[in-house]
């Protein structure tokens, strides 16, 4: 969604509201395209003196493989997002303010990096998810296998030889 931004910048206009949906599908994250609804976005554009700011609530669906047992997780995320829109920036403001060129802003690319940047780095199905067996690939969440989980390294095997 481009959004005109040009009558809150003159004054003209107090506040912008936006309700829309933003299609992720297509988006690759870890090779598996997790975004399984479409993002609810809902938000304000209010003027300031010289600035404007930016409010904006988004929640979507989102399922995506355990990092450790490669078990289907499904979850529900609901986001805030606030940005200070400026006409023109300086070089020292790049990470604090969002500038908006011709009084135009992409809001879907804004909200898409937004979302990509607060989703969390790993996927876990629970905190103590004890993964897969490295020998068997049993699931370890289900009990423990029968298999010799001590394998010594067979560069230190000489040492062995030692020991004996």
């Amino acid at each position: 969604m481009l959004l005109d931004l040009k009558k809150v910048f003159s004054g003209e206009q107090e506040s912008l509201s936006f309700d829309y949906e933003l299609d992720l599908s297509s988006t690759d994250i870890n090779r598996t395209y997790p975004f399984v609804s479409p993002v609810s976005i809902q938000g304000t554009v209010k003027s300031h003196d010289g600035f404007a700011t930016l409010d904006a609530d988004v929640s979507f669906v989102f399922s995506i493989p355990c990092d450790r047992c490669a078990r289907q997780i499904e979850k529900h995320y609901q986001y805030k997002f606030s940005h200070v829109l400026v006409l023109s920036l300086e070089k020292d403001d790049e990470e604090h303010y969002v500038e908006v060129q011709d009084y135009k802003l992409d809001l879907d690319e804004l909200i898409r990096a937004d979302i990509l940047l607060e989703l969390p780095t790993k996927f876990l199905c629970s905190e103590d998810c004890k993964g897969l067996c490295p020998v068997c690939g049993k699931d370890l969440n289900e009990g423990p296998c029968n298999c010799n989980t001590h394998q010594v390294d067979p560069r230190l095997e000489v040492l062995k030889t030692l020991i004996d």
